[in-house]
C-alpha cells in the first residue's frame, strides 16, 4: 500500500471515528446512552428487507451530487452549486413527466425526461463554467449563488404553473405511477435510479482515467497554463467540466422525483448538495469510492432516523451526527494535503543532499 493510499484509509476511518465520538457526546448531554443509541442505529438498518434497502435509495441521488462535485474538482474547479442543479434537474423532471406522461409510453416518457433533466441541468451548470472561462470570475461565488436562484425559480413555479391542481399548498400534482422509475425489489423503495446512479459512477471513472478528454480535464487541474502551452484550450475545459457536473446533480433530481417522491414538494432535500460535498472528499474524489461513501451516508440517514425514533433522541441529533462527520472529513483532507507537501519536501531535500 502507497503512502497517500494509507492516509486515505486511515484518516478517513479516523474522520468517521470521530464524528461518531463527537456526537455521543452530544447524546451524553442528552441524559441517554451512546452505546445503546449506536446499537440501535446499527441492528434498526439490517432489522428489515424495506429498511435495508432505504440505504440504497437514499444512497443514490447522494452519488450523483457527490460526482458533480468530484468531476469539476479534477479540474482545480468547485462546484458549490450542486443544490441548485439539483433542484433545476427535479422541476424539469416533474414538468416533463407531468407533461408526457399522458401522450408517450412509460418507458419512452422515462427516457426523455431523464435527456431533458440531464441537458437542462446540464445547461445550467454550463454557465458556471462559462463566466469562469470568459470573465475568469470566482466558481466558486457564483456556483454557491446560482443555488439561491435555482430555489427562487423553483418556488416560483411551485406557486404558478406547476402548483397542484387544487392550487393550496406549494407542491405539484402527484405523477402518474405509469412514470415512476421501476422497483428493483417488490414491497421495498428500490428502483432502479441506484443501478443507473452505479453504473454512472463506474462511467465517469472511465472517462476521468481512460479517455483523451478525462486526460486534458485532469491536466487543466494539475496546472492550467501548462495545459494551455500544450495545446489544451482550458476554457473550453470550464465550461464543458461544468456542463457534465450540472448534468449528474440533475440526474440526481430526476431519480428522486420519479423514483422517491413521485411530485416535486418545495425546499425537499435541502441538503443534498452539501452531503454531496462530504462524500466526495471522503471518497478523495474517486468516482467508484463515491459508491461507498454514498452507501455508509445513506445507512447513516436511514438508522439516524430509526435511532432517533426507537431511543427516544430528538431527530435533529441525525443532522448532527452527519454534520460531524462531513466535519471531520474535511478536516481529514487537510490532514491528507498537510502529510503528502511535507514527504514531498523531505524528498526535494533528501535530492537536494545528494
Amino acid at each position: 500500500m502507497n503512502a497517500k493510499l494509507r492516509d486515505l484509509f486511515v484518516t478517513n476511518i479516523m474522520a468517521i471515528v470521530l464524528g461518531f465520538v463527537a456526537s455521543g457526546i452530544m447524546i451524553l448531554f442528552l441524559n441517554k446512552n451512546p452505546i445503546d443509541a449506536y446499537y440501535v442505529l446499527l441492528t434498526s438498518i439490517l432489522r428489515d428487507q424495506y429498511t435495508f434497502a432505504d440505504i440504497f435509495v437514499k444512497a443514490t441521488p447522494l452519488m450523483f451530487t457527490a460526482l458533480a462535485f468530484a468531476f469539476t474538482y479534477k479540474a482545480n474547479l468547485y462546484n458549490i452549486g450542486a443544490q441548485g442543479q439539483f433542484y433545476i434537474g427535479a422541476v424539469i423532471a416533474v414538468a416533463g413527466s407531468l407533461f408526457f406522461e399522458n401522450i408517450l409510453p412509460s418507458w419512452l416518457t422515462l427516457f426523455v425526461v431523464l435527456i431533458l433533466t440531464v441537458l437542462g441541468a446540464g445547461i445550467w451548470g454550463s454557465f458556471i463554467g462559462f463566466v469562469k472561462a470568459r470573465y475568469n470570475a470566482n466558481e466558486f461565488l457564483v456556483s454557491l449563488m446560482s443555488t439561491y436562484v435555482a430555489l427562487a425559480i423553483m418556488n416560483y413555479l411551485l406557486r404558478t404553473v406547476l402548483i397542484e391542481g387544487k392550487g393550496e399548498y406549494p407542491q405539484s400534482d402527484p405523477l402518474n405511477s405509469s412514470v415512476w422509475l421501476p422497483k428493483i425489489i417488490s414491497g421495498t423503495r428500490l428502483h432502479i435510479g441506484f443501478v443507473l446512479a452505479v453504473l454512472t459512477c463506474i462511467g465517469i471513472w472511465i472517462l476521468l482515467y481512460k479517455t483523451p478528454l478525462g486526460y486534458r480535464i485532469r491536466a487543466v487541474g494539475y496546472n492550467a497554463e501548462a495545459a494551455r502551452m500544450s495545446g489544451i484550450n482550458s476554457k473550453k475545459i470550464y465550461i464543458l467540466a461544468f456542463f457534465i457536473s450540472g448534468a449528474l446533480a440533475g440526474a440526481a433530481g430526476f431519480t428522486e422525483v420519479n423514483g422517491v417522491q413521485h411530485m416535486l414538494v418545495q425546499g425537499f432535500n435541502a441538503d443534498i448538495g452539501t452531503a454531496g460535498i462530504g462524500i466526495a472528499i471522503l471518497a478523495n474524489g474517486n468516482p467508484i469510492g463515491i459508491i461507498f461513501a454514498a452507501i455508509l451516508f445513506g445507512a447513516l440517514k436511514v438508522g439516524g432516523t430509526i435511532m432517533g425514533q426507537m431511543s427516544n433522541i430528538p431527530t435533529s441529533i441525525i443532522e448532527l451526527m452527519q454534520g460531524f462527520v462531513m466535519v471531520f472529513v474535511i478536516l481529514a483532507y487537510f490532514l491528507r494535503t498537510w502529510l503528502d507537501n511535507n514527504r514531498e519536501k523531505r524528498k526535494l531535500q533528501k535530492a537536494v543532499l545528494k
